[in-house]
């Protein structure tokens, strides 16, 4: 079974199952506002970075559903992209931010798909991964019903998911929402920079 196929049956249903991110918490581990492109990676129907248009020139959704693409469609998002992460159809240093909200531990190779993220985010560009803090108990009986509801999902903790940053040349600092979720922000640092 697709990893995306419950995400194409949930799409018509996901906001009013799954409320809007609280997108003013957004701006600080992203550097917001700023000029240019923001890529929402896994962003399905928006309800994370719609709320973040007043912040950034350009957005665009990448994420395999196209249901949940509709979604956004309808909320006014014009530039969606059907895609896997693994195989990001952007050249390298396109977007001035990037980020993964809640959506990390579904992508079946998440070293990879760091590595793609960071290949396609500009050098003194930011990349939010935010994913659910596997240390608390709460997020593990999440990770045990994904488990048997067979999403494949792969909570990692945030130092793990660090590493995979740090070793694609990221520069990686890490906090907390306050609310459940870890943030791991990567700066892209500028060829022969010191991290």
């Amino acid at each position: 079974m697709p990893n995306n196929f419950l995400f194409d049956l949930l799409g018509p249903l996901y906001d009013h199952v799954i409320s809007p991110k609280e997108t003013e918490a957004l701006h600080a581990p992203l550097n917001l506002p700023s000029d240019g492109w923001l890529l929402d990676i896994g962003g399905g129907t928006g309800r994370a970075s719609a709320g973040l248009l007043d912040s950034i020139d350009h957005l665009v959704i990448c994420d395999l559903s196209l249901p949940m693409l509709q979604e956004a469609k309808e909320k006014g998002i014009h530039n969606l992209v059907q895609a896997s992460v693994t195989h990001l159809p952007f050249a390298a240093d396109t977007f001035n931010r990037m980020m993964v909200i809640d959506a990390l531990h579904h992508m079946p190779n998440q070293q990879e798909s760091v590595g793609q993220m960071l290949r396609a985010l500009k050098p003194g560009g930011r990349l939010l991964i935010e994913e659910p803090d596997i240390h608390l108990f709460g997020v593990k009986l999440i990770a045990l019903v994904e488990k048997l509801a067979l999403m494949k999902s792969t909570i990692h903790p945030p130092d793990k998911i660090k590493a995979m940053a740090e070793s694609h040349g990221g520069k990686v600092s890490l906090d907390s929402d306050g609310k459940g979720s870890a943030w791991v922000m990567v700066d892209k640092q500028a060829p022969g920079s010191q991290n």
